[in-house]
Parts: structure tokens; C-alpha cells; sequence
């Protein structure tokens, strides 16, 4: 994947939004108004993705290198993924699901609501 297949990937689930609110580099996914995924536009090799803190863990393990800890984030529930060609296209959308659906069911319920509505509508 690259930066332009993340960013259609991400922008075809209910209720995401993308805004560059830090600065003129930093793209910014949010699911109801709360981020899944950031990423630098002049780097186009990395994003944070929220992640479980155990199964952060053991992808860091399991992917030593390509994914580490959250670059400028909570390290416990953030991580940082490289997709320079070393991680399938397949897992990449795998962790980005995981991050979205993490921020979807810590949402209020009536967002939650809100979004089951978006999702029927697709």
C-alpha cells in the first residue's frame, strides 16, 4: 500500500473524515470525529495506528522494525507501521480495521448509533 491506497481505504469507512489540523504534513483520519490514523505526507512511509495494548505487543514482536511503539504517541496503546513494501497489503488494512474499530466501540452510544446508520447506508 501506499500513502493514496491508505487514504481511500480509510475514507471508504462510515463516518471518516480526514483534516491536517497540526500542520501542512500530518493527514489525519478520524471515525466520528475521533483519530484512527495519522500519517506524514512527505514521509509516506509510516502511520500511527491504535492498537490494542497486548496485541501491540506482539506485533512489535513479531514485526521488529517495521512496527515499534507510537512515534509521538501513548506507546501502550499506539503503534507506529512502516509500509515501505515489508508488511502485506493485506495486514496493513488488517491493523487499520483493528485501529477504526477500536476507536468505533469507544464511542458514545448515540455516535455509535450514528454510525451503525452510516454503515447501513454503504
Amino acid at each position: 500500500m501506499n500513502i493514496e491506497s491508505i487514504r481511500e481505504y480509510s475514507l471508504a469507512k462510515p463516518g471518516t473524515s480526514e483534516k491536517m489540523p497540526f500542520d501542512d504534513d500530518v493527514l489525519v483520519f478520524r471515525v466520528m470525529g475521533k483519530i484512527f490514523l495519522l500519517m506524514s505526507i512527505s514521509e509516506g512511509i509510516r502511520m500511527n495506528l491504535k492498537c490494542d495494548p497486548e496485541y501491540a505487543i506482539e506485533l512489535r514482536e513479531r514485526y521488529e522494525g517495521e512496527i515499534i511503539p507510537g512515534y509521538h504517541m501513548n506507546k501502550q496503546h499506539w503503534n507506529t507501521v512502516y509500509f515501505n513494501g515489508n508488511l502485506s497489503d493485506k495486514l496493513l488494512k488488517e491493523l487499520i480495521d483493528h485501529s477504526y474499530d477500536l476507536i468505533a466501540k469507544s464511542l458514545k452510544k448515540a455516535q455509535r448509533e450514528e454510525l451503525a446508520l452510516l454503515a447501513k447506508e454503504d
